[in-house]
């Protein structure tokens, strides 16, 4: 199947290898030049020009879109869209927020061109394993890209979700899943660390994947973290989110749905990316003005 892949990043690039290796015809095209020419390399079709990439397809053209969510998506709609044709594709598997993914399929719908968001989740290990894939959009596109998405995700690794904005949701729902998990290990073997026990954590991580019930794949992953650095003494606590985990919480609000977990969890993203709080000195300050100095009231 054709296919062109804007966007080749670290996901992007792989998914195009793994699209390569089953057999599909590429054209790569991204703002980097050498990248385009790594992806040459590997089998593709180059495409330096963003405004000429339709002409390098045949009709109906499927333009996968990976780059990140906002304004960067609609800037690559809009340069291919003037060139494209009723009944043409374009897919965005980047986490873009789901009501972005429903305004773009209406959008486009009004010009005959067909939209999919793809919820896509697998990290740099896709290309070996493959990309669990969450699809939103009209039924009859789905099944005529489905072969793509055969390839690029593992046995059973794809979900038809629903209309447009369906594969959005559900990957957003996923990340803020996620957020509470990466919480959850963390303050675990932060205890372990923090113990009067020596605990060795790679040994104990190892351990919690041989049967116990919060082994998993977060788990393995800690496990080789662990390996390469038992203290983590060349990373900073400092954690990024990239949207999602804020989305999911203000659905949750939006639906009157309770989600502590995942809410606190996103909350704690704020905090690793202070020094010193000014809360924390607030409260500090004032235990010390009624207190005469920072201790608990009931350990006098």
């Amino acid at each position: 199947m054709q296919v062109a892949f804007v966007g080749l990043g670290r996901m992007g690039m792989n998914m195009v290898r793994r699209l390569l290796l089953g057999g599909h015809e590429v054209v790569a095209h991204t703002r980097s030049r050498d990248k385009v020419d790594a992806a040459q390399k590997e089998g593709a079709r180059p495409c330096y020009d963003l405004d000429s990439l339709p002409s390098m397809l045949e009709h109906p053209r499927i333009t996968w879109i990976m780059v990140p969510e906002g304004k960067p998506v609609d800037d690559v709609i809009e340069a291919i869209t003037p060139n494209l044709e009723s009944g043409d594709i374009i897919i965005d598997g980047g986490n873009s927020n789901w009501r972005d993914s429903v305004r773009r399929h209406d959008s486009l719908a009004e010009s005959g061109i067909k939209f999919m968001d793809a919820g896509t989740s697998g990290g740099i290990w896709g290309l070996e394993v493959g990309y669990c894939m969450m699809l939103g959009g009209d039924k009859p596109v789905f099944e005529h890209c489905e072969p793509l998405f055969k390839t690029l995700a593992p046995p059973d690794g794809y979900l038809y979700c629903g209309p447009a904005g369906a594969g959005h949701f559900v990957k957003m729902v996923h990340n803020g899943i996620e957020y509470g998990m990466l919480q959850a290990y963390a303050e675990g073997f932060e205890i372990l660390q923090a113990s009067r026990y020596d605990v060795d954590l790679h040994a104990v991580s190892h351990l919690w994947n041989q049967g116990s019930v919060v082994r998993s794949w977060l788990c393995e992953l800690a496990e080789r973290m662990f390996a390469e650095d038992p203290h983590l003494e060349n990373l900073r606590g400092y954690i990024e989110d990239s949207g999602e985990g804020r989305w999911t919480v203000a659905e949750a609000i939006n639906e009157n749905v309770p989600a502590p977990i995942i809410t606190l969890s996103l909350l704690m993203r704020f905090r690793s990316r202070q020094q010193d709080s000014f809360s924390g000195k607030v409260i500090a300050g004032l235990r010390n003005q009624f207190g005469g100095h920072a201790v608990k009231t009931d350990d006098k």
